[in-house]
């Protein structure tokens, strides 16, 4: 089965896709899909799509999985990053590709073994995982 992993963000939005075989998993790729300062709200969600529906037609994932959006002190961001899972969850949606969604804690928590890991420990087990040469992205 091959799976999308997408994590939306208002200025950078993540992606890693990898194949899992019985229990074994296979980099297949990753990649950031990062916006201009000066763009339009509509424009930077266009360009979400759009290259996210590149990843999607040359990797053809089975399913797509993201981040459920979490608490945060600045409103406004959290209603960027909702409008850019809206378009996450499309883009695959439209495709009728399933997307399921985890909390934060429930993605530490299967990577790392703890659901309160910190970023650096999430990308050194992912490193480790999937046995690629370098750190991921955060």
């Amino acid at each position: 089965m091959r799976i999308l992993g997408i994590d939306p963000g208002s200025h950078v939005t993540g992606y890693g896709i990898i194949e899992k075989k019985g229990n074994y998993l296979r980099h297949i790729a990753h990649g950031e899909i990062k916006s201009k300062k000066e763009s339009l709200l509509s424009e930077m969600l266009i360009s979400v799509y759009q290259q996210l529906s590149d990843v999607i037609l040359q990797t053809a994932p089975q399913a797509i999985v993201l981040e459920n959006i979490f608490y945060g002190k600045n409103v406004r961001s959290l209603i960027k990053q909702a409008q850019v899972r809206g378009v996450a969850i499309y883009s695959g949606a439209d495709k009728d590709i399933p997307v399921f969604e985890y909390s934060p804690l429930e993605i530490k928590k299967a990577v790392v073994g703890y659901g309160r890991a910190e970023k650096r420990q999430v990308q050194v087990m992912v490193k480790a995982i999937l046995k690629l040469p370098e750190l991921p992205p955060a």
